[in-house]
């Protein structure tokens, strides 16, 4: 049966992807699909219907105070400090223009961030289901990938930072479900329980994260969501670059800026001949290089990183799955966030060396990390393994069909919790 769904995809690059992928699959199978994307991302999500945002989460990131804020993302009070400071004052303006996007849906998809998409869900009475980037549902198995270490209570630790989640979004979320969707206020612990049962979509493979035996039976590990580029065509320099030696090695942080790029380009140039590899960075003036190295502007990982001897990365969900898929090892270089989880999964899974902090690169353990990912043959066939493992998945495929095959039952559990649907709430009766 034909469905009318709406994809939150605003965030990053690596965010974005993978919903339009998302999008164009279900359309392909006859559904209505409109992404909620940030402005800038219009093109990526080419042939869908968007609703666009005026902020650009992206951007953001290029903003000093945010920078400060990031770097603090595992410092509980700089993080808390840093939501309030920077994120708190767009939230009525974004949360707008998302209810906005959302008209005429009888599906949302929504990652779990604040649980907006349960909230719109709940006021105009139909389902919605999880997208999960990372393994964000509770299990004894591992901590919560934003917490470093759990000292053995690693369930505990998913319920920690969804409560931390909440409380910093509760006073304007309550206050958004009051004056806008004329709802109750949700209590202090708030919409935890309701959300457990909803559909998850964890979109990521089970070669990377093997499923827990305890997560339940609607959280669906499809496999990751690539959006295969059209037909590319590199530019000259680049052709003759690559035409020029052997594969390089690749050098790229995503969205992630480095605190002094010119500093950080002589460490990783140093470190790139030390180990006596040719590289591509992806940041730095483009077109900039020598015979060595070249700079490159935004060329995609679906068609570079197959031609690359390996990858330095940030560790982003969306780079760590291009680089994994590509059969190449990775160095990770996580800056904050689930970018330390991913790096860590790489090298438990031999497709890497030990992750390399942002905070701690230098010319030395750089070159060691390098010359260990391009010269350890183990490592190097484990990679491709893994990449055999990942490219014949399909993960669009898979999530479709959870979604279908789940339609109707987050509207009957909501009515069954009594938390009620729009035709009781969006007339502003309850007010």
């Amino acid at each position: 049966m034909r469905r009318d769904i709406v994809i939150f995809a605003a965030g990053s690059r690596g965010d974005v992807q993978p919903c339009v992928a998302l999008g164009r699959g279900l359309a392909e199978r006859g559904h209505g699909v409109r992404l909620i994307v940030a402005a800038g991302h219009e093109p990526l999500a080419a042939g869908l219907d968007t609703s666009v945002l005026s902020v650009d989460p992206a951007r953001l990131l290029e903003t000093d105070e945010v920078r400060e804020w990031l770097r603090n993302g595992r410092n509980p009070l700089g993080f808390v400090a840093g939501f309030r400071r920077v994120i708190r004052p767009m939230a009525e303006m974004l949360l707008g223009e998302i209810l906005a996007g959302c008209k005429d849906a009888d599906l949302l998809i929504f990652p779990t961030l604040g649980f907006v998409g349960h909230h719109l869900a709940e006021y105009l009475g139909i389902d919605d289901a999880l997208i999960h980037f990372q393994p964000s549902q509770p299990t004894s198995a591992f901590p919560h990938p934003l917490v470093s270490r759990a000292y053995g209570a690693n369930r505990l630790s998913y319920h920690l930072v969804e409560q931390l989640a909440w409380q910093l979004s509760r006073p304007f979320l309550n206050t958004w479900r009051r004056d806008t969707l004329a709802l109750p206020k949700l209590p202090l612990g708030g919409p935890i329980r309701t959300v457990r049962d909803v559909p998850v979509l964890a979109c990521f493979s089970e070669a990377v994260v093997p499923r827990p035996p305890d997560w339940p039976s609607h959280v669906h590990v499809t496999g990751y969501w690539f959006l295969d580029e059209p037909s590319w065509t590199p530019g000259p320099r680049l052709a003759d670059f690559l035409a020029a030696g052997p594969p390089p090695v690749y050098v790229g942080f995503g969205s992630m800026t480095p605190p002094h790029p010119e500093a950080m380009a002589a460490t990783v140039r140093a470190a790139l001949r030390a180990a006596g590899v040719r590289g591509i960075l992806a940041f730095g003036d483009d077109g900039a290089g020598d015979d060595d190295v070249l700079v490159v502007g935004d060329v995609p990982h679906s068609w570079l990183f197959p031609r690359m001897l390996a990858a330095v990365h940030h560790g982003g969900a969306g780079t760590t799955a291009a680089a994994l898929r590509a059969g190449i090892p990775a160095v990770v270089c996580p800056f904050f966030g689930d970018q330390t989880f991913w790096g860590g999964r790489v090298a438990a899974l031999g497709a890497g060396p030990a992750p390399l902090p942002i905070r701690r690169l230098a010319p030395e353990p750089l070159t060691a990390r390098i010359t260990a990912a391009v010269g350890d043959e183990r490592m190097r066939r484990r990679a491709a393994d893994l990449g055999r493992r990942i490219a014949a998945e399909d993960g669009v495929a898979r999530a479709c069909a959870a979604l279908e095959n789940a339609h109707g039952a987050g509207a009957a559990r909501r009515v069954g919790d009594g938390l009620g649907a729009a035709g009781n709430h969006g007339n502003g009766d309850d007010r």
